[in-house]
Formats: structure tokens, C-alpha cells, sequence
């Protein structure tokens, strides 16, 4: 009989604020949630590895997660629509972009265009396009009503690392009679432009209409432009790169608006013009820059732990500085007797804002000193005032919200004065600063202890919440004692610290090695721990209960201690230390590559375990302390039996350094020989002992696993990473057998083969590299629809034949037997040959309609187009009908035209089409006349305010008096 396994699936995460890859968006209260709990700082949208996630900044409550089933890929960035403001495009690390709606946590289009991350995106002003870049310097546009990409733009050579929609607005001009109009050949919403930036220093504006780059300059002379930021009016940009210079441009609306117009272009006419460059206080990589949406304000930031706030200047405060400087000069000419002539005068500085100096315009206010090292920042655009807010999400897992008080908030504030800042909000409990080193579980599995550097946490299991945050030193391992109310730690130091979880306290620290503690393990019997140091020893210690006065009183409270009884010397460092289970064995995994395994009552060597070509860092026994499983840097897993030492099997598991491995406790399923493996390469493995086969891979880390536990019942196992996240992996009912996993494993490899092949054929199709390309990408989706297509048209061409044979035999037998069709449409309810195949095509994802037509060899044109023909001739699906249609002459333009049937097909199409197409125009325009007479009914009828005229004319004579209103029913 086949053995069959329980399956481990991925049930949540945990113990992660923010992915240092990802940016971050604020959100007012009513935007990001339907929740009715306001607390007034507002909502914080970031990027968890796969998930988005929504904190409340000032409750530090996590309120939602946006996460689609199946999806691996890393979040790298995403954005806000300026239309909807519950509408987020997303991008991941695998090159797809996913719309979600906030309100209902749920994705509305998908689309796949990219061969590689996602590292820019931007919507523009009506919300109906959006464009993306990514690190394979491809710009896309994509089209958001009809779920299409229009277009690929490429002339970037590296990675994307900006790109902005410039759309010059309309200029509205009175007409003859008074009315606004906009002038003919205006822009609107399908025109506009592009500004984007790369790694490869250049920055250029694209014309979205003729689809190609209108200009180029350098944006950086010494390095990469690594940040763009656009003012709210889009008239200027600032560029930076790898050092801490800021290039200030000003863009030509006029000019750009000019252009959209004209159909002759101005090729001597630059719209972008560099107006100076200025050097920030960092001189690291500049990683953002963010203006104010309405104050004069930008935010600049590196990835150090400082964000520069730089105040602009209005023109006001500009000429009045000019005077000053002007004045100062005469002051000082005639001071020092120089005679001021026209000459003179005409060398100071002019008062006209497009010469100015830059360094007048921009100045430094104030550095916010952040937590830790800043990976993106968003302005809080709060209540209405003077003060500003800023959110900063930093590399060390935390959000802060900062309240920056501006010179009009500070009544004595001198001239020259920095701002006030202070930290209003963070959230950082839900989460360790720095990598988890160790994970230890209580004894009933409903706690889980965290160790890091600096921090040792205390979850609930159930909920996911952290309970308890105590300050430690470098945490390398800990444990809970019996009872579950104290967790024992162990340091680089070579400390012992005591923690006792119900009191929030620390009972004891203890100097208990000369060396880093690398392990610890507590005694089966529960009254003794022992411990494994870099000193090259190891210590048991005791557990006792000592009466300690209570100073100031006669009073004395036990307090438990640590009592060392026995210690055991060894020739090399301890990396890892395990009692068996029948308490009769400890073993010892040495820096010497071997593993000793000692008696426990007389510390005599029993065996000697040699094998691995590297040092072994974790090893575990089994729950009937027969069988030892030890991991190595050597990237092995070594099974060895515990009577003789003898080595059952040695295999290549992982392909890093495994850094941890665990048996099931028990042997409740007759799994107790089942263990896990944990690695750097970022996946975890469930192994069968017995069988030495590997039963499952768990996917989902995306970073060195550090350390994992498995509960007392096996029920699930909790991984932490370099990731900063927590993943439980929880066993379901789902059967798993090895075969079908194998099976499943070479599908997997086969399939992501073939999409890189693909991939590697686009890239090699770049040969002729024109400036715009269509937006397209094959996946295994895509391919899967197109062969699908390909059987229903194959099925439904056959069926039409057997029809109108069947029909033209009826008319002379009336009594004919009903046809011999193909079962799959008898089982479809006897469904026509045109609406099954219509049906086949509208399954398909409309973002990967297009894709999957080119899959169509031109062999099967004909049949698309004969039922193309049927569908308009009976009005179905006319949209869809229309979009198939002039994709596939578009893609077989030259082939269709050398077909004599299929042009004799096209007349008869183009004829059907027409009156269709008529049909639903006229159907169009009658609604829409009925929505203006029902308009026009609602405006009668309703309550008009109007402004009576005298009371409005004095008002504009004296400000002072308010404007008359009256009310007519």
C-alpha cells in the first residue's frame, strides 16, 4: 500500500511592520477602512513581503491584509490612485501588477508585462491609465477601462527608477456668447506625458501620443539617478543619485500643452531646463524625495537615518531676500567710500525669478533624526493648518509619524533657526528591530518566545499578537522552563538571563561563560538546563527556589535561581547541545565538524560522529532516542542511529548552509521519524526519516531562515527569517504521496523553464529595438488559455459542418434522428457550437485575451473569424466581438489581405458589423438624450441659490461685507 502524508500549508504571518523593499502610503481614517475607529493620525498602507498591510499609526493595531491565494512574489511598490482613493496598483518582484480595492480587500485586474520587478508606478489624473517601470528598463502603459496594456516604451538602458504622468491642463476660453469652451485639438484625458528616470543617469519625457521620447538629458554626471520628485503643479522635478547632490529642472507645461496641440514638432524647443544643483546634508544614495501635496515643503531622504525637510521659497520671500543682499552690498560699497555707478548697479542681482539663484529658492529647515535607516517617507496630510506631518518607514521594521512645527506655529523663533520637530506615533511593537536569532515554545503550545538582538518578545500562539517586550542583550538562544512562566536566554556575551513572563520582569542574569552561549536545552525531567558555549564547555545548571529578604522588612518571597552542579570540557566550540529524550544521552555539535555524544550521569564519551566537511549548527533526536539528524554549512543532512553511531544516509538538502532541523515530538500518526529542515536558500523541508525521502518543500520566506520549532503534537511548525517575519505552517487534512509531489515539483521546473525561454525570446527579438512595442507577455496562463481556444474553435468548426449537414438532410426526412454530437456539448445542455465557443473566450482574463490570441496559429483564423461573423450578425457580446476582431487583423494584417477567403469573409463581416454597430449607437443616443431630459427635470425642479446682484457688487467694492444669498423655491 502507498504511504500517503498529511500536507503543511502556509496559515499566517506575523512579526512584520514593513519590507524595507516597498514605499509607504499615508491615508486619512475613512479611506483606508470601513471601520468606524477614527483615532485621527490616520492610516499607514505598506508593503509585508506578499501582503499589503493597513496599521492605525496611533493605536499600533494591524487592520487589514490584502493578500491573493497562490501568490509568492514580493511586494516592491505600490501606488494610490488620485481619482479613487480606495483603487491601489501593486507591483511585484515577478513582474505583475495587481489593482486592489481597499474597501473589500480583493483584486480587480491583473496584469503581466514585465520580465522582472516592478520598481515605478504612477496613475494619472482621471485614474483610467496607469504606467509602470521596471528593472528590465521597460516603461508600460496600461489601460485601465479595457484591461489592456496600449504600449511598451524602451530607451532606458537599466533599471527604472522614476516615472511620473505630466498632463498640461486644458486652457478654457470664452466663446462668443460667454460660455467656456475648451479650443479644438486640446488635451484630454488619452493625451499627455511622461517624465522618468533610470539607473542609467538619463532622464527623459516621452509623448504618450505619438509614443516615443521627445527628450533627453543627464540627470546625473558622477553615478545612477536613484529618486525623482514632481512638484503637485508638475512646472518642476528634482533628480538625485548616489551622492548627495540635488538636481533641480523646470518643465515647460506651456510648451508640453503647446505641443499636444501643434502636429508639427519643434525640435530646437527643450522643455526641460536644468535650473542648478544643490548639496544636501547626507552625502549617502539618495533613496526618495516627496513633495508636500499643499504646502511649500519636499522631503529628502538617503538610507541613512535622517530625512531632510527643504522649504521653498514664494516669490515674495525671494525678492525680499535679493533686496537684502542688495541692499547690504550698497551699505558696505558705501561704507568702504566706492562710488556706485550705473555699472555697478547692473552687476547685482536681478529680481527676476528665472535667473535667480537656486540656492535662494530652496533652503534647508530641518533634519528629522529617525530610529533607524529610512527607506521611504509620506507626507500626512492631516488636519488643516500651519504644522506639518510625515510618516517614515525605516529598514529596522517600524513606522514613526513625526509633527514638524513650522516658523508660523513657532511665536519666538529667530531667523536662522531650525524647526521643531517630535515623534508623535510609531508602531514597533509588532515586531523585532533586528533579525530573530531563536524560537523557543511553551510547554502547551499557546506562547512563543522570539529572541533578537536587544529584544526577546512573547507571542500568543492563537492570536498573533505580542504580549510581552522585554530589553536583553544578543540574543543567540532561549527556552521556556516547565510551568511556562519564565524563558531562559542566552547571549553572545556569554550571559544567562531569566525573564519571567507574568510579572514583566528579569529575575537574574547570570555569567555563566567566557564565550558566546550557542545553545541551550532543557532536561527532559524539567528541574535542569544545560548550556553550550564558545568557551568550549558545557554547564548544567539547576533549578532552585531561595528565600530572598525583601529589603526594608522581615519579609522574604522565593525567587528561583540558577545553580551550576557539573561542567564538561571539550576540545572545540559547542554550536549546538540536545538532550535525548530518554534523558540518557547528551550530545554535543563541536566547530570541529563532529558530533560527541556523552553520557548524562557519568559525562563519558559514548560516540563519536564525524562525516560532515563543515561545522554542524543545529542537530535534533528522535522522540524514541534511536535516530539523530544533524545539518551543516556543508549544505548535507546526515542520519545516524543512536545504538552504534553508524550513519543510515547522508543527502544534499538545501542549496545553502541548513540552519536548522527538528523531529516531530511524537510518534501520535507513526510520523515521529518525520523531520524539518530549515535553510538560507529561503525554503523549509519535511523529510521521512524512515524512508529517507523527501515528503514536501514549504515555499514562502524571502530570506535566510534562521531558526524554526515544532509544536508538542506536530499540529504546525513556526519558521523565522532574515525577513523579519514569523510564518506558522499549519498540518491540514489534505493527503499528500510522493509521487504525485515529484510529479508536481518537475511541472513547477518544466513551467518555469518554459517562461524564461519566453522571456529569453522577447529579449532576443530586440534586435530591430524600436522606441514603442506592444505590451504583452507570455506565461504559462496565457499559453494554457491560447490551447484552449485553439480545441473549442477545432470542436465548434466541426460541429457547424455536422449541423448544417443534419439540417439540410431534415428537410428531406422530417423524422431524422437528432445529430451525432461531440458529447462535451450534450453534456453542456445541447449548447450551440457559437455559444460554447463564445463562452471559452469569455472565461479568459480580459488582460490576457491578446496574449493568448497570439498563440493562434494564423491556421485558425478562418474558424475565429466564422464565428466572429455569427456573433455579430446575433449582437452578442459586440465589445469583445470588436476587440477580437481588429487585434487579430492588426496581427495578421499582411496574411489576411493575400487571402481570398478571408477577404470575401471580411466583406460580409464588415457589413454585419456596421449594422450592428449602427444599432447600438442609435441605442446609445437614445439613453443618453433620456439622461439629459431626466437631468434637466431633477435642475427645474430642485431648490436654486442665485447672488443678488447689488448685495454682490458692494461686496466686491468692500471685502468687508459678506455676500447675500436668497433661497427661491
Amino acid at each position: 500500500m502507498v504511504k500517503s502524508y498529511l500536507k503543511y500549508e502556509h496559515s499566517k504571518s506575523f512579526g512584520l511592520i514593513t519590507s524595507p523593499l516597498a514605499n509607504v502610503i499615508w491615508t486619512p481614517d475613512e479611506i483606508a477602512s470601513t471601520s468606524s475607529r477614527n483615532t485621527g493620525a490616520g492610516r499607514a498602507i505598506v508593503a509585508a513581503n506578499e501582503e499589503i498591510i493597513c496599521w492605525d499609526i496611533k493605536k499600533g493595531e494591524l487592520l487589514g491584509r490584502w493578500k491573493e491565494a497562490n501568490l509568492k512574489a514580493e511586494v516592491t511598490t505600490f501606488a494610490q490612485s488620485k481619482a479613487d482613493r480606495d483603487i491601489f496598483a501593486v507591483g511585484y518582484q515577478d513582474g505583475s501588477i495587481r489593482l486592489w480595492d481597499s474597501k473589500i480587500s480583493t483584486v480587480i485586474i491583473n496584469f503581466n508585462g514585465h520580465r522582472s520587478a516592478v520598481t515605478a508606478l504612477d496613475f494619472d489624473d482621471s485614474g483610467v491609465r496607469l504606467v509602470s517601470g521596471a528593472k528590465d528598463t521597460d516603461i508600460i502603459v496600461w489601460d485601465l477601462v479595457a484591461e489592456v496594456g496600449l504600449f511598451k516604451l524602451r530607451g532606458h538602458t537599466d533599471q527604472i527608477t522614476g516615472i511620473h504622468f505630466l498632463q498640461p491642463k486644458a486652457v478654457i476660453l470664452p466663446d462668443t456668447d460667454g460660455d467656456a469652451v475648451t479650443p479644438p485639438g486640446e488635451y484630454d484625458s488619452r493625451e499627455g506625458f511622461l517624465i522618468s528616470i533610470s539607473k542609467d543617469a538619463l532622464i527623459k519625457i516621452w509623448n504618450i501620443t505619438s509614443q516615443h521620447c521627445i527628450e533627453t538629458h543627464v540627470a546625473q554626471n558622477n553615478g545612477e539617478c536613484w529618486a525623482l520628485g514632481v512638484s503637485p503643479d508638475d512646472t518642476g522635478c528634482i533628480t538625485a543619485g548616489n551622492d548627495g547632490e540635488l538636481a533641480f529642472w523646470a518643465i515647460d507645461l506651456a510648451g508640453l500643452r503647446y505641443m499636444s496641440r501643434e502636429t508639427a514638432e519643434d525640435a530646437e524647443r527643450k522643455f526641460l531646463t536644468k535650473r542648478g544643483v544643490i548639496s544636501r546634508q547626507g552625502t549617502e544614495r539618495t533613496l526618495g524625495i516627496s513633495f508636500h501635496p499643499r504646502s511649500d515643503y519636499f522631503a529628502v531622504h538617503g538610507s541613512e537615518k535622517a530625512i531632510e525637510i527643504w522649504k521653498i521659497h514664494s516669490i515674495n520671500e525671494v525678492q525680499k531676500s535679493l533686496a537684502r543682499k542688495r541692499k547690504r552690498r550698497r551699505e558696505k560699497m558705501a561704507k568702504e567710500g566706492i562710488k556706485q555707478d550705473d555699472t555697478i548697479n547692473a552687476m547685482e542681482p536681478p529680481l527676476d525669478m528665472a535667473s535667480v539663484d537656486i540656492s535662494e529658492v530652496f533652503s534647508l529647515s530641518v533634519i528629522v533624526r529617525t530610529g533607524g535607516k529610512v527607506h521611504s517617507v509620506c507626507w500626512a496630510a492631516g488636519k488643516a493648518g500651519k504644522s506639518l506631518q510625515i510618516l517614515a518607514a525605516t529598514t529596522n521594521n517600524q513606522l514613526e509619524l513625526y509633527h514638524i512645527s513650522t516658523k508660523e506655529d513657532q511665536k519666538k523663533v529667530k531667523k536662522n533657526e531650525p524647526l521643531d520637530y517630535s515623534r508623535q506615533f510609531s508602531v514597533d511593537l509588532p515586531g523585532h528591530r533586528t533579525d530573530i536569532r531563536s524560537l523557543a515554545l511553551s510547554f502547551d503550545d499557546r506562547m512563543l518566545a522570539s529572541a533578537s538582538s536587544g529584544c526577546l518578545k512573547i507571542w500568543n500562539v492563537k492570536t498573533n499578537t505580542c504580549i510581552r517586550t522585554f530589553e536583553c542583550g544578543y540574543a543567540l538562544c532561549c527556552a521556556f522552563l516547565p510551568g511556562d512562566k519564565i524563558v531562559v536566554v542566552g547571549t553572545k556575551s556569554g550571559e544567562l538571563e531569566v525573564f519571567d513572563v507574568t510579572s514583566s520582569a528579569i529575575l537574574d542574569t547570570i555569567k555563566a561563560h567566557e564565550g558566546s552561549i550557542w545553545a541551550l536545552h532543557v532536561h527532559p525531567n524539567g528541574r535542569s538546563v544545560v548550556t553550550g558555549s564558545a568557551d568550549k564547555s558545557a554547564k548544567f545548571w539547576n533549578f532552585e527556589v531561595v528565600q530572598e529578604e525583601i529589603p526594608g522588612t522581615k519579609r522574604s518571597s522565593p525567587k528561583l535561581k540558577l545553580a551550576q552542579n557539573r561542567t564538561l570540557k571539550v576540545n572545540d566550540d559547542i554550536l549546538s547541545i540536545r538532550f535525548s529524550p530518554d534523558s540518557r544521552l547528551l550530545a554535543l555539535a563541536l566547530l570541529d565538524n563532529t558530533v560527541k555524544v556523552f553520557f548524562v550521569d557519568s559525562l563519558k564519551l559514548f560516540l563519536n560522529l564525524y562525516g560532515h566537511k563543515l561545522p554542524v549548527l543545529n542537530m535534533d533526536i528522535s522522540f524514541d532516542s534511536k535516530l539523530i539528524v544533524t545539518c551543516s554549512a556543508d549544505k548535507n543532512i546526515r542520519l545516524w542511529g543512536l545504538d552504534f553511531g553508524d550513519c543510515h544516509r547522508a543527502f544534499f538538502a538545501h542549496q545553502d548552509s541548513i540552519m536548522a532541523v527538528a523531529f516531530v515530538p511524537h510518534n501520535q500518526d507513526d510520523n515521529g521519524h518525520h523531520f524539518f529542515s530549515a535553510s538560507k536558500d529561503h525554503s523549509i523541508k519535511y523529510w521521512d526519516g524512515d524512508k529517507f525521502e523527501q515528503i514536501q518543500k514549504l515555499e514562502g520566506h524571502h530570506g535566510e531562515i534562521w531558526s524554526i520549532v515544532v509544536s508538542r503534537m506536530g499540529e504546525f511548525v513556526i519558521s523565522a527569517s532574515h525577513d523579519k517575519s514569523l510564518r506558522v505552517w499549519e498540518q491540514g487534512d489534505e493527503q499528500i504521496f510522493l509521487e504525485e509531489e515529484k510529479e508536481r515539483e518537475l511541472e513547477e521546473l518544466y513551467e518555469g523553464a518554459l517562461t524564461a525561454n519566453l522571456g529569453d525570446d522577447e529579449a532576443g527579438n530586440e534586435g530591430t529595438k524600436f522606441e514603442a512595442v506592444a505590451a504583452g507577455k507570455q506565461t504559462v496562463e496565457t499559453l494554457m488559455a491560447g490551447e484552449k481556444i485553439a480545441e473549442a474553435l477545432d470542436l465548434g468548426i466541426i460541429d457547424l459542418e455536422i449541423m448544417k449537414e443534419w439540417q439540410e438532410a431534415k428537410l428531406s426526412n422530417p423524422k431524422l434522428a437528432p445529430a451525432a454530437r461531440d458529447p462535451q456539448f450534450l453534456a453542456l445542455n445541447n449548447i450551440s457550437a457559437e455559444a460554447y465557443v463564445l463562452s471559452v473566450v469569455q472565461k479568459i482574463k480580459s488582460s490576457s485575451l491578446q496574449d493568448a490570441l497570439l498563440v493562434l496559429p494564423f491556421s485558425k483564423v478562418l474558424p475565429l473569424f466564422t464565428f466572429l461573423n455569427i456573433w455579430v450578425s446575433r449582437e452578442w457580446s459586440i465589445p469583445l466581438t470588436c476587440r477580437i476582431l481588429f487585434f487579430m487583423l492588426k496581427t495578421h494584417h499582411r496574411q489576411i489581405v493575400a487571402s481570398k477567403a478571408l477577404r470575401q469573409m471580411l466583406v460580409g463581416l464588415r457589413v454585419n458589423l456596421r449594422a450592428a454597430l449602427k444599432r447600438n449607437k442609435d441605442e446609445m443616443g437614445f439613453n443618453l438624450a433620456a439622461l439629459k431630459y431626466i437631468a434637466r427635470q431633477v435642475l427645474e425642479n430642485s431648490v436654486s441659490d442665485y447672488v443678488n446682484e447689488e448685495s454682490w457688487e458692494s461686496g466686491v467694492a468692500k471685502v468687508a461685507t459678506k455676500r447675500a444669498f436668497i433661497d427661491v423655491a
